[in-house]
């Protein structure tokens, strides 16, 4: 086959502006203060009722889905990465009642009233476990149990935690392919006093009642995985996610659960919160003011970091940040805006700038028939291309060491602050990533100004008459240590505008089947030079990402 060619170019657009925008790039981690993800940072939640129909069974296991999380894998790193996590929860996990005559996975009703989008009540039998083990080996799974109940009697919820917790631990401890990763005992319980589908918790409900709660259940399936499969215990105790709360700044709040003593059997192994910048249903929500917006980005992250910090005079050392269940919009987001290019483009921005802040990894929420899904059990939907974008940017070269607790490290990663004029701070992001020796790898940058593909961007057939902007974006780069690159190759994210809904690429690769495919203009390779003083410059069109690889 004929090797690519090179391209000292830009892709032919219209209307380059002439003044550049100008990052100034470290050139170790070290002087960027970058902060380290983990492996698979792009990971993903999926609904507790909707796992059987993304995982299948072992007789009729979903492949697609699996070469979804595959691709991941294959682009993290030489030869192949650990692939994402896979967390099994969602607001479905605390409707979830245990039926051991149950002959199907799962028996839903579902109740408009309390939401369109899941079965509110919701009876699982002893097949539903089997999906653990209908994909190959490498998948990290974190199991969620039911906390809230769903007006169930005490009895039917103490038997569904003992007789699930004895499944999960011959599922995911039996020498199979799956693997235990984590457990978690309840789905955003500081929204239990007070959620849209309806309380499970008097208003009284604090945060010493929730802690109460919480440890007298992890204690019950602790002790059920000591009798069934204790070798899953380390120093006796099992790992947990927690506290999985919906935010910061709900009914419950995090450091009031901590001080309650939530991790006073040091078995926590991630905090984990949950993130979503708005709602499906939140008067003003737009593709460019809401989602496109880096400025709304970054704020909404900052709020959990802060969060995080503030427990540092609580326990000493905490547990890794992560972000547990994420995505663009909650109440399983809006057509027309989490399902297009747009979506994927803030969830380049959302990930990355979680990365740089310090979170270790982020879970996308996902499930059937929801509009922010990454992919349908059949079907890739745009979203993805922004994950398959950031698992590249943050690959990890081949031998890349594992922390303490197991995870190996990817790159790290800082954000770039773009000097003032004529950048906006809303539209223009870029980040840096290094490689695990501190030196510079490559850089990412995002043009989030909204271009429509369609007349007003309501994905109807006429097309958009005016001609699609483009800006220029130059670095300078603080001295290189030697040798330094006489080059960077350019991989872009791209698709005919914000509102795209097909026609993604990646680096002129296409998933719509599954697997990757090349596209037919893939023999051309684009490249940037390197200037005098690291200067390098690049043109992004309004809706694009693009990512520099340094050659050296």
């Amino acid at each position: 086959m004929r090797g690519p060619t090179a391209m000292l170019a830009q892709a032919p657009l219209s209307l380059a502006l002439a003044r550049p925008v100008i990052f100034d790039v470290s050139s170790t981690a070290a002087a960027a203060n970058a902060s380290t993800p983990f492996d698979g940072f792009v990971s993903y939640s999926i609904e507790f009722s909707s796992f059987p129909d993304y995982a299948g069974n072992k007789s009729h296991p979903n492949t697609f889905s699996y070469a979804l999380l595959a691709n991941l894998g294959a682009v993290s790193g030489p030869g192949g990465a650990p692939l994402p996590c896979v967390r099994v929860g969602g607001n479905t996990q605390d409707y979830a009642l245990f039926d051991p005559d149950l002959a199907v996975a799962l028996n839903g009703t579902y109740d408009p009233a309390r939401s369109p989008d899941y079965p509110t009540t919701l009876a699982v039998g002893p097949s539903f476990f089997e999906s653990y083990a209908a994909w190959p080996a490498g998948v990290r799974f974190t199991h969620g149990f039911n906390l809230g109940g769903n007006h169930a009697p005490a009895a039917r919820r103490r038997d569904t935690l003992l007789r699930t917790a004895a499944l999960v631990c011959r599922a995911l401890g039996g020498g199979g392919g799956a693997a235990l990763h984590a457990l978690e005992y309840g789905n955003e319980p500081d929204l239990f006093a007070t959620s849209a589908q309806g309380p499970v918790r008097p208003l009284t409900y604090d945060e010493p009642a929730y802690v109460a709660e919480w440890l007298n259940g992890t204690r019950a399936i602790r002790d059920v995985f000591a009798e069934h499969c204790p070798d899953l215990l380390r120093d006796g105790e099992l790992p947990f996610v927690a506290p999985s709360f919906a935010g910061t700044r709900n009914h419950l709040r995090a450091p009031q659960a901590w001080a309650a003593g939530l991790d006073a059997d040091r078995n926590i192994k991630y905090f984990s919160s949950h993130n979503y910048i708005s709602g499906a249903d939140t008067p003003g929500v737009t593709l460019q003011g809401t989602l496109m917006n880096h400025t709304r980005t970054q704020l909404s992250v900052a709020a959990h970091a802060a969060e995080y910090a503030s427990l540092g005079a609580l326990s000493h050392p905490l547990p890794p940040l992560i972000l547990g269940e994420t995505n663009s919009l909650y109440n399983q987001g809006r057509r027309g805006l989490s399902d297009t290019f747009g979506a994927a483009l803030w969830g380049v921005d959302f990930a990355l700038a979680a990365a740089a802040a310090g979170v270790r990894r982020v879970y996308f929420h996902t499930g059937v028939g929801y509009r922010y899904a990454a992919w349908q059990p059949g079907a890739v939907r745009p979203p993805y291309y922004g994950h398959v974008a950031v698992a590249a940017f943050l690959g990890a070269p081949a031998g890349a060491a594992s922390d303490a607790a197991g995870e190996r490290a990817a790159v790290s990663v800082a954000a770039l602050e773009p000097r003032r004029r004529p950048a906006d701070p809303h539209a223009d992001a870029a980040y840096a990533a290094y490689a695990p020796g501190g030196a510079l790898a490559r850089l990412l940058v995002l043009n989030l100004r909204a271009y429509n593909y369609t007349l007003g961007g309501g994905g109807g057939p006429e097309l958009n008459p005016e001609p699609r902007p483009q800006r220029t974006y130059r670095f300078r780069v603080s001295a290189f240590p030697p040798p330094a690159p006489r080059a960077a190759a350019v991989r872009r994210l791209r698709a005919n505008g914000s509102d795209a809904v097909a026609g993604l690429s990646w680096d002129r690769w296409s998933y719509e089947s599954g697997r990757p495919r090349r596209l037919a203009d893939a023999t051309l390779r684009e490249l940037v030079p390197v200037g005098p003083g690291g200067v390098l410059e690049l043109r992004v069109p309004d809706s694009e990402a693009a990512v520099l690889d340094f050659l050296r």
